[in-house]
């Protein structure tokens, strides 16, 4: 077995039973990990993303250090087809949130980087 093959099986968040990480899965996790009681953990993360939820609503970018960067993008309107008639359709201007990721968690997730046990 590859160290490649090896880091995929190790996982780093043994008590997540889905590939979607909720918030209650966050908020259980800083309750086993951090000691916190549940209503605190759950008062944590939901403060953390609507920071971020926040943020992002102002039209500034949330920059998470070793993680990665949330921008919001404006895309201009454009002329739009309907798949199914054919028909043209406006497309109006709106604004878009991207997610690009460090290099740091780029190097994890492709294997180049050791996982830590805490990933700062």
């Amino acid at each position: 077995m590859s160290d490649n093959d090896k880091s995929r099986d190790r996982v780093l968040l043994p008590t997540i039973e889905t590939p979607t990480l909720t918030k209650a899965e966050l908020a259980d996790l800083l309750f086993e990990r951090l000691g916190l009681n549940k209503r605190e953990s759950k008062d944590m993360v939901e403060a953390f993303f609507e920071i971020i939820h926040g943020t992002l609503v102002t039209g500034e970018d949330v920059k998470l250090s070793s993680f990665g960067n949330f921008n919001i993008r404006r895309k201009a309107p454009r002329p739009g087809r309907n798949p199914r008639t054919g028909e043209a359709i406006p497309i109006k201007a709106r604004n878009v949130v991207t997610f690009h990721a460090s290099h740091k968690l780029k190097g994890v997730v492709q294997g180049d980087i050791p996982a830590g046990e805490e990933f700062e």
